[in-house]
């Protein structure tokens, strides 16, 4: 299935039924007086969360959606019927923003609707103009129109861990070992180009959820490589893995390395850095200088890193590996549940 996490599409409510300008007429009733109806709400335009979608992959295959128009109102007072809601299901994590001014409209985050857009209200129909100074109105009310606007749907994976690391640090092979994901490795430089999610269990039967997001290069706050693409979805993770590689230590700047994706982290968001995280120096089977890899694990916990030397290919340091995420992303779950705040009381209970 293709990957698709941002499109545009077009959103317009429904526009709201004509009033209806009508006298009652019956044989021995000679002044029933005004009896038009008003007209019917148009549609509202609602998003709800589906946990069973993992793109936007529809929406490039129908990009206009239209609520359905309130009904006119007709003779003997009858009201026109109200349009039906019409509600769109996308993935959890998506943003709906205004493909103009890039405002936010609405997050959804749950299985909850969402109303993003109005439908517009319908006319009144001539009844509504009867006064005791105005018995024979004859005015009535055209249906307002909807809200309409173009709108950019951008889905931001919704994932416990994130891994972050340079294109080729061994994050798909991680992700492969701990889960039951399957996404593509090989013999040869390649870098993922969509994210892959697996489900961890861990060793006290809870499970949380790893993102295998594409790799960082430098710049890539500002756009480059995948850029944005990469960093919106570690928005949402709660808890980081930063990877640094072993393999071929002496010929590269492995501290350095680390140092660029903190860096790119902060130049997009200020939040990402102070995420709790884990450093892991991956492809420790790789590894041909143990003097090399002693001083730069010791360099990173002198820099308050709490570091972990593993291997995706042998398993070597992956049960401790899971049991350090396991429990940070627990504690980061606990301290949301503490944070949530209590029911306001029923009045009068």
């Amino acid at each position: 299935m293709k990957f698709v996490d941002q499109v545009k599409v077009q959103l317009r409510a429904g526009k709201g039924g004509n009033g209806c300008a009508s006298f009652r007429r019956e044989k021995f009733i000679p002044r029933g007086g005004p009896n038009g109806g008003n007209g019917g709400d148009g549609g509202d335009i609602w998003f709800r969360g589906d946990p069973g979608k993992a793109t936007l992959l529809d929406f490039q295959f129908r990009q206009h959606f239209r609520a359905p128009d309130g009904e006119a109102g007709k003779g003997k007072d009858m009201h026109g019927r109200n349009g039906a809601p019409l509600t769109i299901a996308v993935p959890l994590g998506t943003l709906v923003r205004d493909a103009d001014s890039g405002e936010l409209l609405c997050e959804i985050l749950t299985t909850e609707p969402v109303r993003c857009l109005r439908g517009g209200r319908g006319g009144r129909g001539n009844v509504a103009f009867k006064s005791s100074t105005h018995r024979v109105p004859r005015e009535f009310e055209e249906g307002h129109p909807g809200e309409e606007r173009w709108v950019t749907l951008e889905l931001k994976l919704m994932a416990d861990v994130g891994l972050v690391g340079f294109p080729n640090v061994g994050k798909s092979t991680l992700i492969g070992r701990v889960s039951k994901a399957h996404p593509k490795v090989a013999d040869y430089p390649f870098t993922t180009l969509v994210p892959n999610l697996g489900v961890v269990q861990t060793e006290d039967f809870q499970s949380f959820v790893m993102a295998d997001i594409p790799g960082i290069i430098r710049g890539a706050h500002a756009g480059a490589g995948l850029g944005h693409r990469f960093l919106r979805h570690v928005e949402r993770t709660a808890v980081l893995l930063l990877l640094v590689e072993l393999a071929g230590l002496a010929g590269r700047d492995a501290y350095g390395e680390y140092e660029v994706l903190l860096e790119e982290m902060a130049l997009f968001s200020p939040l990402l850095p102070a995420k709790p995280r884990l450093v892991a120096l991956t492809k420790a089977d790789a590894a041909d200088d143990p003097a090399a890899v002693a001083a730069l694990r010791q360099r990173l916990e002198a820099a308050g890193e709490r570091v972990l030397v593993i291997s995706a290919v042998s398993g070597a340091g992956m049960a401790e590996l899971v049991r350090e995420l396991g429990a940070r992303v627990r504690a980061v779950r606990e301290a949301a549940t503490r944070d949530v705040p209590a029911a306001p009381s029923t009045p009068g209970s």
